[in-house]
């Protein structure tokens, strides 16, 4: 089992991240760049490491990963979920753990569609009485 690569998929507004993690020494890389590179901040940053820190396997692994759609905030949320599955399909062990800090969760919350007759997916024009 350790020449094996784990698989795991994650989804957050418009952005899907594909997560590989094979037995390393805790290098993340996105797009073929290091993690600094593309996600400048510090919270971004601890978001994504968060289950492997969580699990204390931030040294075991590398993680190779591939982040489309959305933003940054979007991607990164994308990523930690992908982390987190692609753990759980290494060490099922680590299950309960990162299911009790809800990092094995979608979180579903998605852009609401615009309304015809307003302004945007609830904002209404400016009333006039007359």
């Amino acid at each position: 089992m350790a020449d094996t690569e784990f698989y795991g998929t994650g989804r957050r507004k418009k952005s899907t991240a594909r997560i590989f993690l094979r037995p390393g020494t805790g290098n993340i890389q996105v797009n073929k760049r290091p993690l600094a590179e593309s996600f400048p901040t510090e919270v971004l940053q601890m978001q994504i490491r968060l289950p492997l820190e969580l699990t204390e396997t931030l040294a075991k692994y590398d993680v190779l990963a591939t982040a489309t759609g959305g933003g940054i905030s979007g991607q990164a949320g994308a990523m930690r979920l992908g982390i987190a599955r692609a753990l759980v399909k290494a060490d099922g062990e680590l299950r309960p753990g990162l299911k009790k800090a809800g990092l094995l969760k979608r979180d579903a919350r998605i852009k609401e569609r615009k309304k015809y007759g307003l302004a945007g997916a609830r904002k209404r024009f400016q009333f006039s009485k007359r």
